[in-house]
């Protein structure tokens, strides 16, 4: 116990032992690294102390450090005083100074005001810097409130629920703070909102599928139609050779021409054909026999000089029959030696046919007989007795079914011109086979027209083509099928209208507020449909549909904005952000 009171009452003694020399090392650092710190821990302090200004967004915070000078954010070069900040005047030309008051709400660009109202007086000079005033909003999303609304004595609890936008209270405006209950139902839609686009890029994930099975048949249509093409283009050269062979056999049948010519004048054209096949033969035959008369002769020759000039001392009995063979041909009396006569008879045979020599053919061929198969008959039957009439009758139409039958002349019946059997159906089978040939080329021309065709990314809309859907709207039904036509039907009595037919897919820019009030435009995909119904004394109508996110394919709203041209909006999850295809449509918020 007495050491423990010892050593308390030797503490002081201690310390003021210790302090010195403390004071001594402390003394010893240098200077300036001291004051650094020093400095380096007051600026923190005071950083983290420093009150964002009012309406300032945590992300603009490090703007509005500098507490004694103000740098105006989009023109640097004006700098205010910080006291100058929130002030309620404009002093910045992007109205940074004003993060807090509506005093630079004038430059917002749907201010009311025009241009000539505005300070500088230029569209150019219009850059602001801050999307709003910033609200907290606590326990729902901090957002951004357009300056025109800060205490304007309303409370704007859609975008301010902290009511944080009206801190003047003009008025003798108060609005509580309801982010708590906002917030809970916010999440509760969010909740819906995040379930309802899962569904959405389900159903769009299914369309994928649906529009790539498409394509894909088509592709496989496409290589069975150039299968079938190939096979029917060979059909077609048999048939042509099939019918042109049926056409020659045609020449060679005696028919009527049934222009006042008998069939005296066929056969005549007839005749003469074969005879020039004859003609040309026997010129062919005679050119031969005197090559082989020319290769006799000197055979001949050869062997009478080996009779002549061999050796009949040297025994060989193969040369001694060889020259008996010779002597014995050679004591022969040949019977076929050219005949001078014969010579000229084949000569005068071979020369061509005219009206001078040969059958005048020309006569034959255009004389009309004017006479039927058994006028002749009885013509020269005017001249026999009637015992020798019946019998000649019996002998020619017994000739002439053999004719017939032997398809030498043609079975017809009086003055009838038609062809024969064979050759009409050769001709028919062509001709069909052409039109199925014809037909598969008209089929895959528009498979590849198809294939070729605008569906949308990765050809999604293939999936929703010839998909109808309807809205009431007072006494009108309306109706759009996709890519296909939209109409006005009338509730009472059933008539419709057509609005147009579709012509193309495409993009339309839609101008809405965003959260800070200012006018963008956002680019979303559109139908087409034009040359609708006309319009009594005005143009064809036309509806252009313009389409956005949704679980479901629905028309929401179907306008007129001009005189017979119409506008619907409709939504689709075709259209939903996301999926195997990537962003579908250009978007500048969440489309559910």
């Amino acid at each position: 116990m007495s050491g423990r009171l010892d050593l308390i009452t030797s503490w002081p003694e201690a310390l003021s032992a210790i302090l010195p020399k403390l004071n001594a090392s402390i003394m010893r650092l240098p200077q300036s690294l001291f004051l650094l710190a020093v400095a380096g821990s007051t600026a923190r302090a005071s950083n983290d102390k420093i009150p964002r200004p009012r309406g300032v967004a945590p992300e603009f915070a490090k703007f509005y450090q500098d507490q004694e000078t103000f740098t105006c954010i989009s023109n640097p070069s004006v700098k205010i005083p910080f006291s100058a900040v929130n002030d309620d005047f404009c002093d910045c030309p992007d109205g940074s100074d004003e993060p807090g008051t509506s005093a630079c709400s004038h430059l917002s660009r749907n201010s009311p005001l025009t241009v000539a109202e505005r300070p500088g007086n230029s569209e150019e000079e219009l850059v602001v810097s801050l999307p709003g005033f910033y609200c907290k909003n606590k326990g729902h999303r901090p957002s951004f409130v357009p300056f025109q609304r800060v205490n304007d004595g309303i409370c704007d609890y859609e975008l301010c629920c902290d009511g944080s936008d009206e801190w003047a209270r003009p008025g003798g405006t108060k609005c509580e703070d309801r982010c708590k209950e906002i917030g809970k139902k916010w999440r509760k839609e969010e909740e819906q909102r995040q379930k309802s686009m899962t569904a959405a890029l389900k159903k769009k994930k299914e369309l994928l599928v649906d529009a790539g099975r498409q394509v894909q048949e088509i592709q496989d249509h496409v290589i069975r139609l150039e299968a079938e093409i190939k096979g029917s283009e060979v059909k077609v050269e048999g048939l042509e050779a099939e019918l042109k062979k049926a056409e020659d056999e045609e020449r060679k049948v005696v028919r009527s021409s049934g222009k006042g010519k008998g069939k005296v004048n066929a056969l005549a054209g007839v005749a003469k054909g074969r005879v020039e096949e004859l003609r040309d033969a026997l010129s062919v035959v005679r050119g031969q026999r005197d090559e082989a008369r020319s290769r006799l002769k000197e055979l001949e020759d050869i062997l009478s000089k080996f009779k002549v000039e061999y050796n009949p001392n040297f025994n060989d009995e193969g040369v001694k029959r060889a020259v008996r063979g010779w002597e014995d041909y050679a004591a022969r009396e040949l019977g076929n030696d050219e005949n001078a006569d014969e010579e000229r008879d084949l000569d005068e045979i071979a020369k061509p046919d005219d009206e001078n020599s040969g059958v005048d053919w020309a006569h034959w061929e255009n004389t009309e007989d004017g006479c039927n198969e058994s006028d002749i008959l009885y013509k020269i039957a005017a001249w026999l007795p009637p015992t020798l009439v019946n019998f000649l009758e019996d002998q020619f139409f017994s000739l002439k079914a053999f004719l017939e039958s032997s398809n030498i002349i043609a079975k017809t019946e009086e003055g009838s011109t038609s062809e024969s059997k064979a050759l009409t159906e050769a001709r028919n089978a062509l001709k069909s086979e052409e039109d199925t040939l014809k037909d598969l080329k008209n089929k895959l021309r528009d498979q590849h027209a198809d294939l070729e065709k605008d569906y949308g990314t990765a050809g999604i809309f293939r999936a929703l083509k010839g998909q109808c859907i309807k809205q009431d709207a007072g006494e009108y039904t309306y109706e759009h099928c996709f890519l296909e036509d939209t109409k006005q039907l009338q509730r009472k009595g059933g008539s419709s209208m057509s609005m147009g037919k579709f012509v193309r897919i495409g993009y339309t820019s839609v101008e809405e507020l965003n959260e800070a009030g200012d006018v963008i435009s956002i680019e979303k995909i559109s139908l087409e449909y034009d040359r609708g119904q006309s319009c009594w004394n005005g143009p064809s109508r036309s509806t252009k549909v313009v389409l956005e996110c949704g679980e479901q394919n629905e028309i929401l709203k179907t306008a007129e904005d001009e005189k017979c041209v119409y506008s619907m909006l409709v939504t689709t999850p075709a259209v939903c952000p996301g999926g195997d295809e990537g962003d579908s449509a250009p978007r500048s918020k969440d489309e559910l």
